[in-house]
Formats: C-alpha cells, structure tokens, sequence
C-alpha cells in the first residue's frame, strides 16, 4: 500500500474514521482511552475521525488494529470499520479491521417495486 511521506520520507499523519460497534458489554472504556490517546473527533454515533501517525513500510490496516488490540478486549461479536482515502487521493476505503458486515436495518423500508412480467 503506497503512504503519503513528508519531503524527507518519513513518518507523516494520514486521516482516518473508525465506525465501532461493541454491543452492549463491549469494551468501551478501553476504546474511548484509544480514541482519546490518538486525538480522535467525535462524529456522531459510534463514529470518530483521527490522525495516525505512519511510516514509509507500515501495513497501515495492521498497525492500527494491532494498536487498538493492545489497548481494548475484542469480543466475537465487535465490530470496527476503518476508512480512509487512498493515498493517491482517487477513492475511499473502508474495510472491517474486526468483525464482518450483517444485514442492514433498514432492509425492507424502502419503496422498491418489483415488476414481473406475465
């Protein structure tokens, strides 16, 4: 995975929102110190956005999901989204550092029609 570096090549700060979910007895206290720790914004429910700290060879996906494994007991069931945008700037990521995707909510709301021929 290519990283933005200063001039000098070295360590640079890369822009990231995590999404968690904990369920109800997750360990919230041990991810909010992390949060708290890496200066990250609240933005919204369950949603933060930070500034990490990188360098040139770091599997940045790793790192950071190593780093909060170090600080928060992770449950079967936790889920954290992580996305950022690529380093050339041309998309946004977002994948799963723990847990998968499930079923949507919302599914069955919407006012799709289905048309069948006959």
């Amino acid at each position: 995975m290519k990283i933005y570096l200063n001039r000098e090549g070295i360590k640079l700060e890369k822009a990231f929102w995590l999404s968690y979910d904990l369920g109800v007895k997750g360990d919230y206290t041990g991810l909010y110190e992390w949060l708290d720790n890496v200066g990250a914004k609240e933005c919204g429910d369950n949603l933060a956005f930070f500034l990490y700290e990188i360098n040139k060879d770091d599997d940045i996906r790793k790192k950071i999901k190593e780093d909060i494994q170090s600080k928060v007991n992770i449950e079967k069931r936790d889920r954290i989204y992580l996305v950022y945008r690529e380093p050339d700037g041309t998309r946004v990521r977002g994948t799963f550092i723990f847990g998968r995707r499930k079923a949507s909510p919302w599914e069955g709301f919407g006012d799709k029609t289905v048309e069948i021929d006959g």
